[in-house]
């Protein structure tokens, strides 16, 4: 029996690393059983990333076994109902600390948007956020789904997140299967980027593989809110590794490629300012 171990994964390149080597790994099985222990630690929120692969590699008519899950993190991944999808009960979730892993449809966009406003945008944790700006955020976010929905060709959007109270954060995290930000931009205009070059061309304002439409994938205004707040934006697709904070940009190529296409948003829970758009500053003091 071979066995994989995926170990102390968090939101980091070697973590996304981790997860690209396992769906290496397993790639070409077929009628098989894929063992896999989890243990050390485990970022709830990447339970996103993980669904998918794993998703991947059941198309070969494989089977999905955890051989092991070290208790605590077990826990929490019964508590965010990611378990429940591989026979495991739900775990009550006393805290309130985690947002729920999602497995959807491309056709179901306005669900996605009901989660992210509901299990998201009206977490107490965050900082003030004006409704405005809380609906334009919405709409960034859900155009993210709709960008895997229409370009990447995937069969099911993964999501989830979690509130980690002692770091003082909230990640949250959508992930794909489709073809990828790279396959997608150089079939499209006929470059030869790599995957860090397709995406950093992805997220800048206006740029889109869209045809006869303007704009991004609706990340401007949360790079934005990102520096502001001091939390941070990532993004994995195939073997480009791309992060951006208040601190700048990092870019990263992997030895192995992630199925898909990852989208990891950091927010700052210690952050006691007010944010609302610039069209609402002084509205009531108009005559």
């Amino acid at each position: 029996m071979e066995l994989s171990t995926l170990s102390s994964i968090r939101n980091t390149t070697t973590s996304y690393q981790q997860l690209a080597s396992l769906y290496k790994q397993h790639s070409d099985d077929l009628f098989d059983n894929v063992h896999i222990e989890i243990k050390g630690w485990f970022s709830a929120n990447m339970a996103s990333a993980l669904g998918a692969v794993l998703d991947k590699l059941t198309e070969g008519l494989n089977s999905i076994v955890f051989t092991h899950i070290d208790s605590g993190i077990q826990q929490i991944l019964r508590k965010n109902d990611f378990l429940t999808y591989y026979g495991y009960s739900r775990a009550v979730d006393n805290h309130s600390t985690t947002i729920r892993y999602m497995k959807l449809k491309p056709t179901d966009g306005k669900f996605f948007s009901q989660y992210v406003t509901t299990e998201l945008l009206n977490r107490s944790e965050l900082p003030k956020i004006s409704a405005a700006l809380k609906e334009k955020m919405t709409e960034a976010i859900y155009e993210i789904f709709v960008n895997a929905q229409i370009h990447s060709k995937t069969s099911y959007i993964y999501t989830c997140g979690q509130f980690y109270p002692s770091k003082n954060r909230i990640e949250f995290t959508i992930t794909d299967t489709g073809i990828g930000f790279k396959t997608k931009i150089n079939e499209r205009f006929g470059k030869n980027l790599s995957a860090v070059q397709a995406i950093k061309w992805a997220v800048q304002d206006r740029n889109t593989t869209k045809i006869g439409v303007t704009g991004g994938i609706g990340l401007p205004i949360l790079r934005e809110f990102i520096v502001r707040n001091k939390g941070l934006m990532q993004i994995v697709s195939d073997d480009g590794f791309y992060e951006y904070s208040h601190l700048g940009e990092k870019e990263y190529t992997m030895s192995a490629k992630f199925p898909g296409t990852v989208v990891n948003l950091q927010f700052c829970t210690d952050d006691h300012a007010s944010y609302l758009l610039a069209s609402e500053v002084n509205v009531n003091n108009i005559f």
